[in-house]
């Protein structure tokens, strides 16, 4: 930890996954618009698909995704139904058979959908949609929901990749945070996917909740490793207790300070580099033999609401209540509003509630953004000349880097900017200067570290 890097580290910023950012969508865009972004794909590209499933069995006080609690069956049998029903509603709008690249069910706990139910899913985009030679197939799992018959469906699903949700293997963090899972409990699910052949594990960690100590994370680190996955993710807990009511059941009294943050980041980081994992933008870490090590080595790594990925696919589309997909003509996110979003699909109707429409200035800034989180550098200038924007309005955010620059963060020569590695933790920051829209009062956010 450094003095400056404490310094920085309440200062609160996006995270970057879009540019624009949520917040700054308008409910004013409409699904005609969408409609018309749908006509502009290319049948020999192959596009993203993401779905969201936002049902849980119960809900963990650090959770900050758009998600709901039940343990009655016929509310997910309906959703994978409306599911099916959008799959067709969407790939009518595209060119037949249109392949696939990256596929990823996202929540919630999207393997809590029933196994008919969630193969209804499955074989919905497979009537509609080409998946590509060496497709990731991808999808986020509760390790404590993770059954033998569980991993056979993901097997017979053509899943390909998981994440798990670790957080932290100390029970009392654990208690604190209304997610107890012994450290058994998700060997057995590593396990049991493996026995069905899927290899590609990601495990996801948190720092900055509640009775974490140095050690504790630590040990959570080792215990981590020695279930050998391919990725880990390193996410800072974000308090939002303004956006996420559940998450005031968390005691804030008990949660780490900026400075026991950082140490909590910085002695994890330094553990699982030891264990030979490579350090993947501002919160991965891969296997250097992994694909997203790899993309990150070669500069194609990207960044989205998934966080950093090898999925390069220009457009992402987003399946399912209160999903966001991204083209690149801007952002769309469908209705959060579950009826609103049941009585548009049964309407027929593609379910927008908000989106962007990013004009030449919001690509360019994307760009360097994207280029700042991905790669630590960005060429300022030739950003401008690739998306044919004046180059002045982009030099407007140097005086905003002053203070970074003269603490470090970052250097510039010229229109070259580089995050320093000492910088490296503040990224987010170094990024934010080129957000036009962060002074507009939109949204709040989470602390830079």
């Amino acid at each position: 930890m450094t003095d400056v890097t404490l310094k920085y580290a309440s200062r609160a910023v996006p995270r970057y996954t879009s540019y624009p950012t949520a917040p700054h969508f308008s409910s004013e865009f409409g699904a005609e618009t969408y409609a018309e972004w749908l006509k502009t794909v290319d049948r020999s590209v192959p596009i993203s698909l993401y779905l969201h499933v936002p049902f849980c069995q119960s809900m963990c006080h650090y959770c900050g995704c758009y998600t709901k609690v039940t343990k009655k069956e016929k509310p997910l049998q309906d959703y994978a139904d409306m599911l099916v029903r959008e799959v067709a509603l969407v790939a009518g709008k595209l060119p037949k058979g249109q392949p696939v690249s990256h596929i990823h069910w996202g929540g919630g706990t999207p393997s809590i959908l029933p196994r008919d139910a969630f193969m209804r899913v499955v074989d919905a985009i497979r009537a509609h949609f080409t998946f590509t030679d060496g497709m990731e197939h991808a999808i986020e799992l509760d390790p404590r929901t993770v059954t033998d018959e569980l991993a056979d469906t993901l097997r017979l699903a053509g899943i390909n990749r998981t994440s798990l949700g670790v957080q932290d293997f100390d029970l009392k963090v654990q208690e604190a945070v209304g997610r107890v899972q012994p450290y058994s409990r998700v060997k057995e699910a590593v396990e049991a996917l493996r026995s069905v052949g899927i290899e590609e594990i990601n495990l996801d960690l948190m720092y900055g909740l509640p009775h974490q100590s140095r050690e504790t994370i630590r040990n959570t680190v080792e215990l981590t490793a020695s279930l050998d996955p391919s990725r880990l993710a390193l996410f800072g807990y974000a308090h939002v207790p303004w956006m996420k009511k559940h998450q005031r059941l968390v005691p804030e009294e008990l949660l780490p300070d900026a400075s026991e943050r950082i140490a909590l980041f910085d002695d994890a980081t330094t553990a699982l580099q030891d264990h030979g994992y490579e350090k993947i933008g501002l919160d991965h870490f891969a296997k250097s033999d992994d694909p997203l090590a790899i993309a990150a080595r070669e500069g194609s790594m990207r960044r989205n609401f998934q966080g950093y990925t090898t999925d390069e696919a220009e457009f992402l589309i987003g399946l399912g209540a209160s999903s966001i997909g991204k083209m690149p003509q801007g952002y769309v996110q469908n209705s959060p509003d579950f009826a609103g979003w049941i009585r548009a699909v049964e309407a027929g109707e593609l379910p927008i509630s908000r989106g962007i429409n990013m004009d030449q200035d919001d690509r360019a800034r994307a760009a360097i953004i994207m280029s700042i989180m991905t790669a630590y550098a960005v060429d300022v200038e030739a950003v401008a000349r690739d998306f044919n924007v004046p180059l002045s309005p982009l030099q407007a955010c140097y005086p905003a880097l002053e203070e970074l620059q003269a603490d470090g963060v970052c250097a510039r020569d010229g229109n070259r900017l580089s995050v320093t590695h000492a910088g490296r933790p503040l990224v987010r920051l170094v990024a934010s200067a080129f957000d036009a829209y962060l002074q507009t009062g939109k949204g709040r956010h989470s602390v830079a570290v």
